[in-house]
């Protein structure tokens, strides 16, 4: 892939957010997209979230990011832009995220799209993606935290080419 840059939509957690800088910043992900109910890294006053920080470690201030009110516009921007859209969500319609062909994708920019923690991305959302990607589950529980969700499919997505 050329570029990944991620959208975190109506994150919760001030925690996941710092670590999703931090895995942005390992993985060399391009930019952060906060949207929805997502907390920015500094707040209105332009003050660093130390919830934020404590996690991310300094990624907060070197990975670049941009806030948008809307997911649905900010997708529909990106695949003007040409990007492929590829959501991290369990459905009827996902596929594992390990089974991905990505030579289609290889000289395209790719957004990563994961939800929130509880409800997950909207089916909204997952109608604008290219591909919907999913962890298959082995244990009791039906997911994971979704910063390291994002971790293993941004991971893969960088050296699977």
């Amino acid at each position: 892939m050329k570029e990944i840059v991620a959208v975190l939509p109506n994150i919760r957690s001030l925690h996941n957010v710092g670590s999703a800088f931090r895995t942005a910043d390992a993985a060399g992900v391009s930019k952060l997209y906060l949207s929805g109910i997502t907390p920015k890294p500094v707040d209105p006053l332009g003050n660093y979230r130390r919830e934020i920080a404590k996690v991310a470690l300094g990624a907060e201030r070197t990975v670049p990011w941009e806030y948008a009110r809307s997911t649905a516009a900010l997708l529909k921007k990106l695949k003007k832009a040409e990007y492929a859209i590829f959501a991290v969500e369990q459905s009827k319609k996902s596929i594992p995220y390990y089974t991905l062909n990505p030579k289609p994708y290889a000289l395209r920019k790719v957004a990563l799209v994961v939800g929130n923690e509880v409800k997950g991305l909207p089916l909204g959302i997952l109608r604008m993606a290219d591909k919907i990607l999913e962890i298959p589950m082995r244990g009791k529980k039906e997911s994971l935290n979704v910063s390291v969700a994002f971790g293993i499919v941004v991971f893969r997505l960088v050296y699977n080419k």
